[in-house]
């Protein structure tokens, strides 16, 4: 298993009922023997341009443990998904991971010594 993050663009028009959407994602990488290790919902934002005659969407992010053969799988569920506007599934790079956990911790030291 490889760990990936998996942002989906969910259609606006559902914002009120996002739970329904949201298991459809959740089942296609569970059908998959993915996992889900996290789950973000980024709130109803603007997009830089339309996608599919719509100017908003829901964004959802989520890390994910999956086997690399059943990305293709996936994929082509997701493009098949009416609710699903676009996706953008890759790799995490655990160099990059490591970076940005020093500059959190580094912040958060910072942070801490202002305040004593």
């Amino acid at each position: 298993m490889k760990e990936y993050e998996l942002t989906v663009l969910i259609h606006p028009d559902l914002e009120m009922d996002l739970e329904k959407p949201l298991e459809k994602v959740r089942s296609i990488i569970t059908s998959q023997k993915g996992k889900i290790t996290n789950e973000h919902n980024w709130g109803k934002k603007k997009l830089a341009y339309r996608i599919q005659k719509e100017d908003f969407a829901v964004y959802v992010h989520m890390e994910v443990e999956l086997n690399p053969d059943s990305l293709i799988k996936i994929s082509n569920s997701l493009n098949i998904t009416d609710e699903v506007l676009r996706y953008l599934l890759v790799s995490i790079d655990e160099k990059t991971r490591s970076k940005i956990a020093e500059a959190a911790k580094r912040r958060q030291d910072k942070e801490e010594e202002k305040e004593e």
